[in-house]
């Protein structure tokens, strides 16, 4: 009996033995594997994924744009982050609209953050073609107050195809009242929506990129709340548009900033909060900066986020408009009739042309010019040794110029 105990004793020891030293050998496997940053998912690292792959992130399986437009098919709602200034994003946005217009003709609308929720009436004009489009091109400026080329070819196909544009962002009236008075800890008037300022991941994200230390001092910051007023105003309106009874079948595609949906806590989280829904994030992805474009990149401090960073990366290149070399040379002020000229740069190629300060510009080579940003457009299109004619008006009278643009 002895001996039988001794022997069990034994195999006891050498179980426990070989227990601890199985699991002594994998603890440093599994937390080198937990610690490990990944960019995004822990089967691929995006910098080694080729330009132009559509990476599923939760998994790590390369798919083709077919794969993704059926499974984006099965969401309510799909965000599409961006950079701003990346017409490769934008090419992505419009390829995935195009897609799905394409699969569900007529239930495809667009809500984009470049339009203030004040905006919906004169959106729903230009819809129903009942709003020119330079009516459109102002309200654009007017709301975003940055250049439209960037986004032409997404409203190009936006209008030919009649879809809906939503307005997301918050009005310029709360936010100025927000600014005024803070956030109430109600709101029963419904100016403000309802908003978490508890996400533990979202605030560590923001204070990496305000450059805070402390995640608990956002939550008395204004900036950081008027970051959670645009957010929750944003997935309210994507709610709303879920609750209405003539969108209860369609898709809606919000265009939006990467941080805005980045892991999910920006507008889709507190949209599902309202109204749970399915919903899929593609995110244009880009993980080598030209380095001519490396002061375009966002400066922000490093900080791990145990989340997904979207459902699907798309690998783009970081293309922008090419820098218009050709200036006129002079300052100018908005007004009712168009640009007027405050002054005039010596030697520059509005005073050889002979424009004179008050001249208010009408049109350049017979393109309308309505604005500042018009004339920024149509600057951009021009290299030096080009001629145009100006037209503009002087003690109300019109009058037409010849000018050649030098650099």
């Amino acid at each position: 009996m002895l001996v039988k105990a001794r022997v069990k004793l034994m195999k006891f020891l050498l179980i426990r033995a070989l227990f601890i030293a199985v699991f002594t050998f994998f603890i440093p496997f599994f937390s080198s594997v937990e610690a490990e940053e990944y960019p995004g998912s822990p089967y691929i690292n995006l910098k080694d994924a080729e330009v132009g792959s559509i990476v599923h992130l939760p998994t790590g399986v390369k798919i083709n744009f077919d794969q993704l437009v059926n499974t984006l098919s099965d969401s309510r709602v799909i965000y599409v982050g961006e950079t701003h200034d990346n017409l490769e994003a934008h090419r992505v946005q419009l390829e995935i609209i195009q897609a799905l217009n394409k699969k569900f003709p007529g239930r495809v609308a667009v809500g984009m953050e470049m339009f203030r929720r004040s905006a919906q009436p004169q959106l729903d004009l230009w819809q129903s073609g009942r709003l020119s489009d330079r009516e459109f091109k102002s309200l654009f400026y007017k709301h975003w107050g940055t250049d439209y080329r960037i986004y032409k070819m997404v409203f190009d196909y936006i209008s030919k195809n009649r879809l809906p544009i939503i307005g997301l962002k918050s009005n310029k009236e709360t936010q100025k009242k927000f600014r005024e008075k803070g956030y109430p800890e109600r709101s029963n008037d419904g100016s403000f929506p309802e908003i978490d300022l508890e996400d533990p991941f979202h605030k560590a994200y923001s204070a990496s990129v305000f450059g805070g230390h402390e995640k608990q001092s956002l939550k008395n910051s204004k900036p950081y709340k008027m970051l959670l007023l645009w957010e929750e105003t944003m997935a309210e309106t994507v709610a709303n548009f879920l609750n209405e009874e003539r969108f209860n079948d369609w898709k809606l595609v919000v265009l939006a900033g990467g941080f805005h949906v980045q892991y999910g806590f920006g507008i889709p989280k507190r949209a599902f909060r309202r109204i749970p829904h399915s919903y899929s994030i593609v995110l244009p992805t880009v993980t080598h900066i030209p380095p001519e474009l490396k002061d375009r990149e966002m400066s922000y401090d490093s900080v791990s986020i145990p989340l997904y960073s979207a459902d699907f990366a798309w690998k783009v290149d970081y293309k922008v408009l090419p820098e218009g070399k050709i200036k006129l040379g002079v300052f100018l002020e908005e007004t009712e009739k168009g640009p007027k000229i405050k002054s005039v740069g010596e030697g520059s190629n509005a005073d050889r042309a002979g424009i004179l300060a008050n001249d208010i510009l009408i049109e350049m080579s017979g393109e309308p010019i309505n604005g500042v940003e018009d004339l920024k457009e149509f600057l951009q299109t021009k290299k030096s040794g080009d001629v145009v004619t100006v037209k503009l008006i002087r003690n109300s009278v019109q009058m037409i110029l010849e000018m050649e643009l030098l650099e």
